[in-house]
């Protein structure tokens, strides 16, 4: 059963494409056909693939920020399911929303992309990082990596790190200095409520954030908030309101 869970776990990567990922992720649901097409659009390429390719569309080599939230590759054990499958080396590719894998750390392995399956967690310090739909504050529904913060018996807290590519600018002159190629991360955060078939973003307005609860309960968080002075855009604080919600 582990053979053919590791079969769907994991896509070789030839490295050599070129078409850099835009619009719908295609999911894997486990099946031939599906697998089949995941292992076809997930494989974006590597480190030096992205940076050669955004360096020859923008005619810039230098650039600020990295795609990845972390350059190394660190271990954690991966899961189908239930199962833990066995621990890779895995780094975190958040402009491609793409998850890449090692059997070992050594350079000259081939690294390779988990297929985009919602059954598949990557336990990152003991916690699960995987593919979920999401909607966002501005209600678009969004397919991407979340990791989770807390998991609760009324709550679950996720966290997404997102990259956004800029592109530099030559320099114009010798008076101008070049503007190197940029990626900049940005961090949210998404609920959902246990047995709601849906994820949402959190606004971090006070006002706007009550509006999802009904009194008493919303009431309750008011004073909450007020009482105890935190703040929902800080990621400390945000655990804890939800752990009170979690209680309530």
């Amino acid at each position: 059963m582990k053979k053919i869970f590791l079969s769907l776990l994991i896509i070789i990567s030839t490295h050599t494409l070129s078409a850099q990922y835009a619009g719908q992720i295609a999911v894997s649901n486990a099946s031939g056909s599906g697998v089949s097409q995941a292992m076809v659009s997930s494989v974006i390429g590597d480190m030096d693939d992205q940076y050669n390719r955004l360096s020859k569309r923008t005619g810039i080599d230098d650039f600020s920020g990295s795609p990845y939230t972390n350059d190394t590759f660190q271990k954690a054990p991966v899961f189908y399911g239930e199962e833990n499958v066995g621990s890779y080396y895995y780094r975190y590719n958040a402009y491609n929303e793409e998850i890449e894998l090692k059997k070992t750390n050594l350079s000259e392995e081939k690294v390779t992309a988990l297929t985009k399956d919602k059954s598949i967690k990557v336990m990152v310090d003991g916690k699960p990082m995987g593919f979920a739909t999401f909607i966002d504050k501005k209600g678009s529904t969004l397919n991407g990596y979340l990791s989770t913060l807390m998991d609760g018996d009324n709550y679950t807290l996720f966290k997404r790190i997102h990259v956004k590519f800029t592109e530099g600018q030559k320099a114009q002159n010798s008076f101008v200095k070049a503007v190197p190629n940029r990626f900049t991360h940005f961090t949210e955060y998404y609920y959902q409520r246990k047995g709601v078939n849906r994820i949402d973003e959190i606004v971090p307005k006070t006002n706007k954030f009550l509006k999802e609860f009904k009194d008493p309960l919303k009431s309750e968080l008011k004073i909450y908030l007020k009482e105890s002075n935190l703040d929902l855009k800080t990621e400390a604080d945000l655990i804890k309101v939800f752990t009170y919600l979690d209680k309530s």
